[in-house]
């Protein structure tokens, strides 16, 4: 099913964007910033849910919802706006209206309130749909990574996020490999079509949004459908990326402090190092909640196939700098011939990272980096420390 978001603030787009993609893995959501552009995918997509906002830069919302109510009365329009008076919502009503929220909204309202109109139009299960095919799908629009994060956990910070610093919630979450890399997208989209600036790290991308928006965000993705894995299989390789991430991005922090450099960027790369694996096994147990049935081969054959391309996909989608996508790659792979010093250390990172000290690979970069002695000592002290 095809869901139309129209929404000209880029950071409200992407928080619907999150609410809606978690509602059900047969959604596939694209996003209009314009009116024309959303009676373009209006009628190239032959949607099952419209959400749009009032005001638009080259007209109102309401002017998209009469075209679409002179072709089709029954599709479900949900109208997001500022604007809360009788008079506004009178006017709506009369064009056929099926939801109003205004802003600012409850996203776990917004959330309930979407699902409960959903329930009887979206697919019980996804049988005629294979795996490869589910992929591929969701390869195109809406791409979701699993979090780990606790509704309430959030709510409760929500209700003191006045009291609340972008550095203390960037400092709560660094480990949230998930929620850094949703932040990260969001941030980047809303820079970058502002001043054609990346952001790096969490704590500039809180900076960019600001603090309700931030938390905003993370309450979205923790109610995603498909974020809390069902397939105890799938759930254990989760886990196993996700360590993989956190260890990478630990690992570069503590080299690039030894070597004088900015540790956060590094430690972001990290986290983003598995990307793609988790977003191609939370489309894997999306595919096992709705009926399907995966091997461990199947498994295996899935992350072999589709989890570079999702990462490469995500990089892209999430506009990180130049600089963060090389570092992020270079966990998994460095020519031999690359001595770029910010790539040594994300390689050598995730080979520590995969207990591969022993590596002749992580041996021969250390050398490059001027560290051959430096994993030797740290042995030492860890040794030391444990006597």
């Amino acid at each position: 099913m095809n869901v139309i978001i129209v929404e000209d603030d880029e950071l409200m787009a992407d928080l619907l964007e999150t609410v809606v993609a978690g509602l059900h893995p047969a959604i596939n959501v694209f996003k209009a910033f314009t009116k024309r552009e959303a009676l373009d995918l209006w009628r190239g997509k032959d949607p099952g849910l419209f959400i749009v906002d009032w005001s638009l830069p080259d007209g109102s919302g309401l002017d998209v919802l009469r075209e679409i109510r002179g072709k089709d009365e029954n599709m479900p329009v949900v109208m997001v706006t500022g604007r809360a008076d009788r008079d506004s919502i009178l006017k709506a009503a009369h064009y056929g209206i099926s939801g109003y929220m205004s802003k600012p909204f409850s996203v776990e309202l917004l959330h309930e309130r979407l699902a409960r109109m959903l329930k009887g139009v979206l697919p019980e299960d996804n049988d005629s749909e294979s795996l490869d095919e589910m992929l591929s799908r969701k390869l195109e629009s809406g791409l979701q990574i699993p979090t780990r994060m606790d509704v309430s956990g959030i709510l409760g910070l929500m209700e003191r996020a006045h009291d609340l610093s972008g550095a203390q919630l960037a400092e709560r979450w660094q480990k949230e490999a998930s929620l850094c890399a949703r932040l990260l997208e969001v941030a980047n989209r809303s820079s970058f079509r502002r001043t054609g600036e990346p952001v790096a790290t969490v704590r500039d991308a809180i900076s960019v949004m600001g603090v309700p928006m931030a938390l905003s965000q993370a309450l979205a993705l923790a109610l995603d459908s498909g974020s809390a894995f069902r397939s105890a299989a799938l759930a254990d390789r989760a886990r196993q990326h996700q360590a993989e991430a956190e260890a990478a991005g630990v690992e570069a922090q503590k080299i690039a402090l030894v070597l004088d450099k900015k540790a956060l960027e590094f430690q972001t790369a990290g986290l983003l190092s598995r990307m793609g694996e988790l977003a191609v096994l939370n489309v894997m147990d999306q595919f096992v909640q709705h009926g399907g049935e995966l091997t461990d081969a199947d498994i295996e054959n899935g992350l072999r196939d589709w989890a570079q391309k999702y990462g490469n996909t995500l990089k892209v989608q999430w506009r990180l700098p130049l600089a963060i996508r090389q570092m992020t790659g270079a966990v998994h792979y460095l020519a031999r011939g690359d001595v770029r010093q910010n790539l040594l250390v994300m390689r050598v990172a995730g080979l520590i990272a995969g207990g591969q000290t022993d590596n002749s690979e992580c041996a021969r970069l250390l050398r490059h980096l001027g560290l051959e002695d430096w994993l030797e000592s740290r042995k030492q002290t860890s040794d030391t420390g444990s006597v």
